[in-house]
């Protein structure tokens, strides 16, 4: 009985977690097919992205909320490789991901497209976007290989959320300490050493 509670109370304290995770999933899916959708058509095409992801989400809310970082390096590592430009490819997935990061992402391109130097595009970007800065900067300034750095920012942004599991964990398994042993303890008394006491006081009764 002891060890169905524990269990219960370990997966009810786990259920949002893999719920997010499911829900995160999903959204990268919807995400994922809306930019290669876009990301395919020609240069001169340039925002018809933006409005139609924007009249496709009339009347219905948004699914796509925030992505994980490496997701959004992803995609945009997925716009790249169909042969957008930066520019167009930040627009691309500004549209199709929403929100502040979208919305920060397509500012980018723009300010790009007039001429701002790469810094001053990303002036208003939020902080969360400063690794796809990063990433692209080599891109933009020196003609590097984009897709490479996404993928490579992709990874380390995986591995961080790897290790911030790892000490998620670690600290859950101390916090667990308390309601174990809280579990566990009057089980042990109970079968453990009551029997003998009882056995005992029988023994020095009967005796």
């Amino acid at each position: 009985m002891t060890a169905l509670l524990v269990t219960a109370w370990v997966l009810a304290a786990a259920a949002p977690w893999w719920a997010a995770r499911a829900a995160v999933a999903r959204r990268a899916v919807v995400v994922s097919r809306r930019v290669q959708s876009a990301a395919d058509r020609p240069d001169r095409d340039w925002g018809e992205g933006e409005r139609e992801a924007r009249a496709g989400g009339r009347g219905r809310p948004d699914d796509t909320g925030s992505l994980e970082t490496g997701v959004l390096l992803e995609l945009l590592a997925a716009a790249v490789r169909s042969g957008a430009a930066v520019p167009r490819a930040l627009d691309v997935v500004g549209s199709c991901v929403g929100g502040r990061e979208g919305a920060g992402l397509r500012a980018a391109g723009a300010a790009l497209l007039l001429g701002a130097s790469w810094d001053a595009a990303w002036a208003t970007a939020p902080p969360r976007l400063a690794v796809v800065q990063r990433a692209l900067r080599p891109a933009w300034l020196h003609g590097a290989a984009p897709a490479p750095a996404l993928h490579a920012a992709a990874q380390a942004s995986r591995q961080d959320r790897t290790a911030a599991a790892k000490a998620a964990a670690a600290r859950l398994a101390v916090h667990l300490v308390l309601p174990l042993g809280a579990c566990f303890l009057p089980a042990f008394v109970l079968v453990g050493l009551v029997p003998v006491l009882v056995s005992l006081g029988s023994g020095l009764l009967g005796g």
